[in-house]
Parts: C-alpha cells; sequence; structure tokens
C-alpha cells in the first residue's frame, strides 16, 4: 500500500511517539575514566538520577493529538493549539500529521500515544453504521465543536452539475481523509455513482489538467492553500452542492465566494455548497488513568486560554467557534462539561467568563436599558442568552 509522503512522516512520527523512550547508555565511552570510591559512585548515582527524573518531567504532562494532512486545515489547528497551550513542564501538546478526519477517530482507538483529535461531526456515525464498532459512542466523545469545513468539489469544464460527473473518474484524497467521508457522502445520497480514485488531492489536481480524472472533492476550512495557490486553468471552476433534507442530520448550507478564492471565483459569483462541523475529539480515558490527568489539564487550558486563539496570528476560523455549542449524536467530555459549567456560573456561583461577556455586551448596548432591568429579568435574557449559544 502507498502513502504520500506527509502521511508517511505522520506515521514514523506516532510510531515513534508511542515507543517507549529506551534508557540512556550509562557505560563510559572509550579512553574514560570511572572511579570505584564510594564518593564517585554517589555521584554517578546522583547524576543518572537527576537524567530519568528529567526524562520522567518532560514526559509527564505530554498529550498527544492528532491533526491531518500538511495541505489540510486540521493540522494547522492542532498547532495553534500547541502554541497557546505548551506550557514549560507543565503541559507539551505535540501535534501529528496523520490521514484526517476518518484515520484520526481510528488513532484515538487505537494508537498509543494519541489522547485528542480533531475530526468531523459525521464520522462517529460512520463508526457507528458503517465499521460497527461497539459503544462508539461511549469510547469517543467532544471536548467542544470547531469550525466549518466547507465542501469543495473542483471540476473540469465540460461540467456543470454532480449528475454531469456520473461514471467519472472523481478524486477523494487519502483514505481516512475527510473528502473520502463527507465527499462519498454528498454522491451516495444525491444517487451520484461515480468512479472514486484515492489519491492525495494535491497530485489529482495536476491529473485534472491532463484530464486523467474529472473533479476533485476536498473537504477542508475555507480558504484552503491547495486551492487558494492554484494556477487557474481556464474553465476549471466550482459546481454547487444544493442543500435540502438529505443533508440536516449533521450538514450546514453555505458558500464559496470570490473572497475565498479571487483566483477561482469571478466577482460577484457565489457557488452553493454544504459544510459539515469539525470537531474537537478525545478518548474517553478513564478518571483512575494517568491518560485522564494529562487530558483533562489539557482541557482547562483549552478552555482558559480558549481567547488568546481567536486572537492573530491564529487561524481566523477560531473566532467562528461557539465553546458551548452541541454536536448531534455525541456526548460532551466530562472534564469539557465541567469547565463549560464553571464558564458559565463561575466557580462560586458567581459569573463566569459567559456571564461576564453577556453582562458586558448587554451593558455596551443599551447602558440606560441594562441599569433598568431587574435581577429577574437578566436572568431570563441570560438563560436565553444561553439557549442562543447551545444552538
Amino acid at each position: 500500500m502507498k502513502y504520500s509522503g506527509s502521511a508517511l512522516v505522520g506515521l514514523i512520527m506516532a510510531a515513534f511517539l508511542a515507543q517507549p523512550v529506551p534508557a540512556q547508555d550509562a557505560s563510559p565511552q572509550a579512553g574514560s575514566t570511572l572511579k570505584t570510591d564510594h564518593v564517585g559512585k554517589r555521584t554517578r548515582s546522583r547524576v543518572s538520577s537527576g537524567v530519568e527524573d528529567a526524562k520522567h518531567d518532560v514526559n509527564a504532562w505530554t498529550v498527544g493529538i492528532a491533526g491531518g494532512l500538511l495541505e489540510g486545515t486540521f493540522i494547522r489547528y492542532a498547532a495553534d493549539l500547541a502554541k497557546v497551550l505548551d506550557e514549560t513542564d507543565k503541559l507539551r501538546v505535540l501535534p501529528m500529521v496523520t490521514f484526517g478526519a476518518v484515520g484520526n477517530v481510528s488513532d484515538l482507538l487505537n494508537l498509543k500515544g494519541v489522547d485528542v483529535a480533531i475530526t468531523q461531526a459525521d464520522v462517529l456515525d460512520h463508526f457507528r453504521r458503517e465499521v460497527k464498532i461497539p459503544d462508539i459512542e461511549h469510547r469517543i466523545q467532544y471536548i467542544s465543536p470547531l469550525f466549518l469545513a466547507e465542501v469543495h468539489i473542483y471540476t473540469r469544464q465540460e461540467f456543470k452539475t454532480l449528475k454531469d460527473l456520473e461514471d467519472h473518474k472523481v478524486a477523494f484524497n487519502t483514505p481516512g481523509s475527510a473528502a473520502n467521508l463527507t465527499g462519498q457522502v454528498v454522491f451516495q445520497r444525491l444517487g451520484v455513482n461515480v468512479k472514486p480514485v484515492f489519491i492525495n488531492n494535491a497530485i489529482a489536481l495536476e491529473q485534472m489538467r491532463t484530464g486523467e480524472i474529472s473533479a476533485v472533492v476536498h473537504v477542508v476550512g475555507k480558504p484552503n492553500d491547495l486551492f487558494a495557490r492554484y494556477k487557474p486553468e481556464p474553465g476549471f471552476h466550482f459546481i454547487p452542492v444544493e442543500y435540502d433534507s438529505k443533508f440536516e442530520d449533521f450538514y450546514v448550507p453555505t458558500t464559496l465566494n470570490p473572497e475565498d478564492y479571487p483566483n477561482l471565483i469571478s466577482a460577484g459569483e457565489i457557488v452553493p455548497t454544504i459544510a459539515v462541523p469539525a470537531v474537537l475529539a478525545v478518548f474517553n480515558w478513564p478518571k483512575s488513568s494517568d491518560r485522564y490527568r494529562r487530558v483533562a489539564r489539557f482541557i482547562e487550558g483549552y478552555f482558559s486560554k480558549f481567547e488568546q486563539l481567536q486572537k492573530p496570528p491564529f487561524q481566523p476560523k477560531w473566532r467562528e467557534i461557539n465553546l458551548a455549542g452541541k454536536v448531534p449524536g455525541w456526548t460532551r467530555y466530562s472534564v469539557a462539561e465541567d469547565m463549560l459549567t464553571k464558564m458559565t456560573v463561575g466557580a462560586n456561583g458567581g459569573p463566569g467568563q459567559l456571564r461576564s461577556q453577556f453582562d458586558t455586551f448587554l451593558n455596551a448596548r443599551s447602558p440606560a436599558n441594562a441599569r433598568s432591568l431587574t435581577s429577574r429579568e437578566r436572568e431570563v435574557l441570560f438563560k436565553e442568552f444561553l439557549q442562543w449559544q447551545q444552538r
């Protein structure tokens, strides 16, 4: 089985991280001398102990997060999390180059060293219905929803609709990727039978130029570099994916605009499509385990430092994320639920972060009206605000 270069790097990294670190060779190097007196023995023992202690400290708070392919979106958010949450010896976040949405859940289930993963809302249903993993809803849970990943379908000039691609070769990226799952869901639900090709999408775009492939499906947060940096080919274009009841379980309607891809979409043109929410997922470690302790610290840092992620230079879609949002068919991890409660009502029943944001907004919007509200009226408005946040 062949792998892309970036995917192979991810496998090697993940395999390396999963191995126990071998003890350093304590034997003396050639030409060195070793004192045998009792003082020397005690000195070497202290040095050896110090090395082991340092090694333990480095590994004590590591959390592995499965990102995705280098040309995708997930890996950039995993890198952002590492930049914000890393805190010397208190927490070390290790982003991993992986296969993507489906592969990341497989890694959460099976790969040592993977505690957290970025995936999509429709992936758990895939493992429930197709892979038939027992009790998957209990084993894999979520910390928060993330950004929307838009469905991009880019075709040669002779194809105007999805139906036109019937019986033609369509690239769905590599196995385990978001395009591999969500892209095929789109065609299956619309009853369009194509000849799927599973290769890296950067390679697939080049094969579109030669006519070997008719279309490329890419499911990522817009704008994505794969298209933003793509040299336009005359007539090549995005084709629409119309939202209807077939997609109401996990997907939402959205568009691709000239602002997203000025080199590929003409001014004034809007391409309807659908999007699927990305999800920050976690393995449901038992509370008595060491991994639970590490993940709990990761989640606490994520919630307490979330506002940093919403500022430059981090990915702009962090600003679209609602920590209180719910993911259909998923269960929120208990530590995340506790943190959300603290943000909402405060650790001692006082105002938390969400409550503080609400009060700030209310006072800034209409100071006179805010002062005239009774405590009861404020509570009613705050509950409505929380319901809106969850929607």
